[in-house]
């Protein structure tokens, strides 16, 4: 069996756009070579990898079985090139973190990574769980670092530390009521909205939701003007709750405590600078 590497990597590209001419332009190739390929490579394996619908290319069950197998090889044979260029203290790095992750905790650890490990370049995206969690299933970046829970059976989720959501208040709001308090909240597929949303199912506590918000800044100011109470990580309102802008209540009966979990596909090839970027993470002091 022929198979090149050219032909994996012009089929990965493909997949994960679902449009040959927008492949060809990611990789640099005209159209015509894409197609050319991908058919020479449906032959070689005597099987077709997608199902054509009008202009796009959907992947077909053959060709989602394959597919992360084809990524595999490519990222063992890029780090074999970069381990050879620079050694294995270089190499790139995508990172995806959920919101309050990837703003007021992950800055510090990156920027003591970049010191410990100056050949590692890390780019990073920020997003809620959801749309993280889908953009490590599209092979889009290599490592999650998540506050929600995650589902999916090609994602393995680890770990990493704990943490604990906090309900607060305005400085000039009245004591909170259960009963009547009405919630500025983060947006439907927010780990901190689903974490919090369960552990109020669970203490029988109803959730009126007054305010939705895509930004963790937006909910604090948003409470600490009056219009509502919030319930974020204490991570993201440690500041402010030490300055006084935002107060701190309790509600007996509730667990706002999570895990925040480490992100990887199944069967992920490990490369030197992700092994290393991992082992920082869960022990960034050492």
């Amino acid at each position: 069996m022929n198979i090149t590497l050219r032909q994996l990597e012009i089929f990965a590209a493909i997949a994960l756009h679902g449009h040959v001419g927008k492949a060809a332009e990611t990789l640099g190739i005209s159209q015509s070579a894409a197609s050319m390929a991908l058919s020479d490579f449906e032959k070689v394996l005597g099987e077709l990898l997608f199902d054509r619908v009008s202009r796009s290319l959907l992947l077909n069950e053959r060709g989602r079985v394959l597919l992360p197998r084809a990524i595999a090889v490519l990222e063992q044979v890029r780090a074999i090139e970069e381990e050879t260029k620079g050694g294995a203290g270089s190499g790139r790095i995508r990172v995806g973190a959920s919101t309050t992750i990837g703003n007021y905790l992950l800055p510090g650890i990156l920027g003591s990574f970049a010191v410990a490990e100056p050949g590692i370049a890390v780019s990073l995206e920020v997003a809620n769980t959801s749309e993280i969690a889908a953009r490590l299933a599209a092979h889009a970046i290599d490592v999650a670092l998540v506050e929600g829970p995650v589902n999916g059976s090609e994602i393995v989720a680890t770990f990493w530390r704990k943490d604990e959501l906090v309900p607060f208040a305005g400085p000039r709001m009245a004591a909170p009521s259960a009963d009547t308090m009405e919630w500025i909240m983060r947006e439907p597929g927010s780990g901190t909205r689903e974490v919090f949303e369960r552990a109020m199912a669970d203490a029988a506590l109803p959730v009126r939701v007054r305010m939705e918000l895509g930004h963790t800044e937006a909910i604090k100011k948003a409470v600490e003007a009056g219009l509502g109470f919030g319930c974020l990580s204490r991570l993201a309102v440690e500041r402010e709750l030490a300055l006084g802008y935002l107060v701190p209540f309790s509600m007996p009966g509730t667990d706002f405590h999570r895990d925040l979990s480490i992100l990887l596909l199944r069967n992920k090839y490990l490369t030197a600078p992700l092994s290393r970027f991992l082992a920082f993470c869960r022990n960034p002091d050492q």
